[in-house]
């Protein structure tokens, strides 16, 4: 039993870390090629492969390029992918989110031909279906605009169903909309997709580390803002209430979003629920390590990992990030 009181020199932790050996038996947490999940922008059109200018190495793909990627995914053992879509057209309640042949329906079948055995992820929202750019259909109270909770909800159940029936694995809920979970449960349920689990990004704040992704999904609201449904990010015992909801109403995983300024959260999280925990390592934080890893100001490899060992060490099972091809070959590399 480890006495405090008998101090130095009979207590010296140095001991294990002079040997690299030892320092692996002793290493309390390991980052694995299994944490990992890899997202994904699907684009309309065709032979495109354009990178993204704010995350450099990251790209938008058309379909008929996607095979590229996935085969790169699954060689290097990478559990899955996390699926965005950007439609050719855009309306006001994002229609083509929930179309069976729209893009990111056309992409889990692609995928799941190519690589049955890789995981398929799909985030399931509407800001990227939208012209307006918001999660669901917008009203306009007391002269600002937000969006309709409830009028979301079976459209969000519509979405669901249409991935599950595509052949999607894992439904991931991104929205924050009041009640999404339940209705999402009831409406694979009702379709018969009773073993769809459910991933709900529960504890998702209004962010400005999410400025790439604007870019990335082209989904910048074009009015407004969306911290009339996102979480306010100084708020912890709203993610704690957040999640006991999502948790009693069918989610069978939380996450928090993003990770690095909310690691406090995820440990709270863990420790409260002791439920499988994701998070997702966003935009903002992926562009910050590159561009100072391009001004040579800092050892992207060493720091990715860190960072990445930092949200295991802090209850975080499930890893979703752009890293994820550059980490999955360094881990392989030893």
């Amino acid at each position: 039993m480890f006495d405090p009181a008998a101090g130095f020199p009979v207590q010296r932790p140095r001991r294990l870390r002079a040997h690299p050996r030892i320092r692996d038996l002793v290493r309390e947490n390991r980052l694995t090629v299994d944490d990992l999940i890899y997202p994904l922008f699907i684009y309309h059109g065709t032979n495109l492969r354009r990178e993204i200018g704010s995350m450099p190495g990251q790209y938008q793909l058309s379909l008929d390029r996607l095979g590229e990627i996935i085969d790169e995914v699954a060689d290097l053992k990478i559990p899955g992918v996390l699926l965005f879509g950007i439609p050719e057209h855009k309306d006001a309640l994002g229609s083509a989110a929930s179309r069976d042949d729209g893009v990111v329906q056309q992409a889990v079948r692609l995928i799941k031909n190519r690589a049955p055995e890789l995981l398929v992820v799909t985030d399931l929202c509407f800001c990227e279906y939208t012209d307006h750019g918001h999660c669901g259909p917008v009203v306009e109270v007391a002269g600002r605009y937000d969006v309709d909770n409830d009028a979301t909800l079976p459209m969000l159940a519509e979405q669901a169903v249409s991935h599950a029936r595509a052949g999607a694995d894992l439904i991931a809920p991104s929205g924050m909309m009041d009640g999404m979970v339940k209705a999402i449960r009831q409406g694979l349920d009702a379709s018969g997709f009773t073993q769809t689990p459910i991933m709900s990004y529960s504890s998702k704040f209004a962010s400005g580390y999410y400025g790439p992704f604007r870019e990335a999904a082209e989904s910048a609201p074009g009015m407004g803002d969306r911290r009339g449904y996102q979480m306010d990010p100084a708020n912890g015992d709203e993610a704690i209430r957040e999640a006991a909801i999502d948790l009693a109403e069918g989610a069978d995983i939380i996450m928090v979003k993003p990770a690095l300024a909310y690691l406090d959260v995820a440990r709270r999280l863990k420790d409260a629920f002791r439920v499988p925990l994701a998070a997702y390592n966003v935009s903002g934080e992926y562009a910050m390590v590159k561009a100072a890893a391009e001004r040579g100001w800092i050892d992207e490899r060493r720091i990715v990992l860190e960072t990445l060992t930092g949200f295991k060490r802090a209850g975080i099972d499930i890893i979703m990030t752009y890293h994820a091809l550059d980490v999955a070959r360094w881990l392989k590399e030893g």
